[in-house]
């Protein structure tokens, strides 16, 4: 048993060391002026980063994960097809191939983002499931802060208006803290650091992108 939690944990420092790396690659690529070809990697870092966290789990809980998946590409199609959920905006090409108009990794996108923050947050003493769906929900919202502009420089998705409406904020908060008190609510308890290194690693490529590129 002993063995077995010490081989995880190597395996989760290199894992953990992957999933900074490629980050950092990422953003020196755009850094540097390589915007087409690492834009055009984009689906492929987003699989890569699901497969980085799927391995960083002894038991991942795929059956959650496609749950996900399905609610956020779901939230995604109502959003794009009425305007009603988050304002009026569309997706660019970046995220990759589309089915009705919605990227088909932007479910994969919000596994990545209820994991990794929900990782983070199971490391609070906190036992109100609530507390830790609304702190979660929280932490998102801020990040999505830092992806947006990002977001809209590379071509992942535009807004009909010239400012992002505060109800996309609202929206993602609401529909978040539905995703979070579900996560916590899993019988899996499993605590894992990769994915806390792959929320910290997103903050920070979106942070940097946003003070050194300048999106505005």
């Amino acid at each position: 048993m002993e063995r077995a939690k010490c081989v995880m944990k190597k395996k989760q420092y290199i894992l953990s060391f992957f999933v900074i790396l490629f980050h950092l690659v990422g953003f020196l690529g755009f850094f540097f002026g390589y915007k087409e070809l690492f834009t055009s990697l984009i689906p492929f870092h987003l699989l890569l980063m699901l497969l980085l966290l799927v391995w960083s789990y002894e038991s991942f809980n795929s059956r959650f994960a496609v749950l996900i998946y399905c609610l956020g590409f779901g939230i995604e199609y109502l959003g794009v097809h009425t305007g009603l959920i988050f304002g009026s905006y569309q997706y660019g090409d970046a995220l990759g191939y589309k089915l009705a108009s919605i990227p088909l990794l932007i479910g994969v996108n919000w596994v990545l983002l209820i994991f990794a923050a929900g990782s983070a947050i199971q490391y609070i003493p906190m036992k109100s499931i609530v507390l830790k769906s609304l702190l979660a929900a929280a932490l998102l919202v801020l990040l999505d802060v830092f992806i947006e502009p990002v977001a809209i420089h590379f071509d992942y998705w535009h807004w009909a208006s010239a400012t992002i409406p505060l109800q996309n904020y609202v929206a993602w908060f609401i529909f978040s803290f539905g995703c979070f008190w579900l996560f916590f609510n899993q019988k899996q308890k499993e605590k894992n650091p990769v994915a806390v290194v792959l929320l910290l690693a997103q903050f920070l490529f979106f942070i940097a992108l946003n003070y050194w590129l300048k999106p505005y």
